[in-house]
């Protein structure tokens, strides 16, 4: 059976696909294609946590997320720590997600 995916994945994905007796064809991406790859990569990892069935698969997934993105801050060339910084100073500014808030609305004059 054909399926076609044409999307990043992980550097021994083929490897698998291979021993488990199966085809598939790879292509390196440019630069500024796998940039774009990575991003794409954030949205579909970070919606199969949101989806995630138990805490388990959560895990699985969030341990995903991570992995993308490492290689978004390798690739872009950020530092970790500026990252890091930057959670907090917005933390510190507009509070994090303790308190469950649920804004409904809000109106203007």
């Amino acid at each position: 059976m054909f399926q076609e995916y044409n999307k990043l994945v992980r550097d021994r994905i083929p490897e698998i696909i291979h021993k488990a007796g199966n085809e598939c064809e790879v292509v390196t991406m440019s630069p500024d294609e796998y940039k774009q790859a990575l991003r794409d990569k954030l949205i579909e990892e970070a919606q199969e946590a949101a989806g995630a069935a138990n805490s388990q698969d959560l895990v699985k997934e969030l341990a995903d997320l991570y992995e993308v993105i490492d290689a978004v801050i390798l690739t872009y060339g950020i530092e970790r720590e500026s990252v890091l910084a930057e959670q907090n100073r917005r933390r510190s500014e507009r509070g994090g997600f303790e308190q469950r808030i649920k804004l409904r609305w809000t109106k203007s004059p």
